[in-house]
């Protein structure tokens, strides 16, 4: 599996890219090996769900500014591996609504990595018969276990994980910020190398 390395202003993360998701894979390392990541921030964070990276507009970014809809000009179709879910640690492809994007194209660049909940069997139980999902033994483990975000299973598509550095993340997610979740003080993706 390719990991990168995330050097951020909080310190490091590294993610592993699964094979199984072969163009997001394809994609992510082109990117990175693009230097695209390179000073971007992490624009949106939502303490016990995810943090949110990867707008080319927030390299330039001023304070306060709403971010979010900057792109590379294309999309990627979803991969959905039903192996490949939501849990605490997830790297995802961030898309726009499916009122737009009824196929749940992924953005080209935008990503977000799951913070997560623990749920109990109750909690999953509620999102299953709200949503019509089914949970497999694996995703029930790992929701009431280390936690994660099951109700984005099916819709988004989980293409790596945090393999090093969870508790940057954390931090990450937890730091203060605007009513539009963006931290108050810029997160900084410094740079992102593929390591191995």
């Amino acid at each position: 599996m390719t990991q990168v390395l995330l050097k951020t202003t909080f310190g490091d993360i590294v993610i592993a890219l699964y094979d199984d998701t072969p163009a997001h894979k394809a994609n992510f390392e082109k990117l990175v090996n693009d230097k695209f990541y390179d000073g971007v921030l992490f624009h949106r964070i939502i303490k016990g769900f995810m943090i949110q990276g990867g707008d080319p507009d927030s390299k330039t970014a001023k304070a306060g500014q709403r971010l979010g809809s900057g792109d590379v000009g294309y999309t990627i179709p979803a991969e959905f591996v039903s192996t490949r879910f939501h849990k605490r640690g997830a790297v995802a492809a961030a898309r726009m609504g499916d009122n737009v994007n009824p196929q749940k194209a992924s953005s080209g660049c935008q990503f977000y990595i799951v913070d997560g909940t623990v749920y109990d069997n109750d909690k999953l139980n509620m999102i299953a018969q709200r949503t019509g999902k089914t949970f497999s033994p694996a995703q029930i483990d790992a929701y009431t276990t280390v936690g994660g975000a099951p109700f984005l299973d099916g819709d988004y598509t989980v293409f790596g994980e945090v393999v090093k550095g969870m508790e940057i993340v954390d931090k990450i997610a937890e730091q203060p910020k605007d009513g539009a979740d963006r931290p108050v003080e810029d997160i900084k993706i410094i740079s992102a190398t593929i390591i191995q």
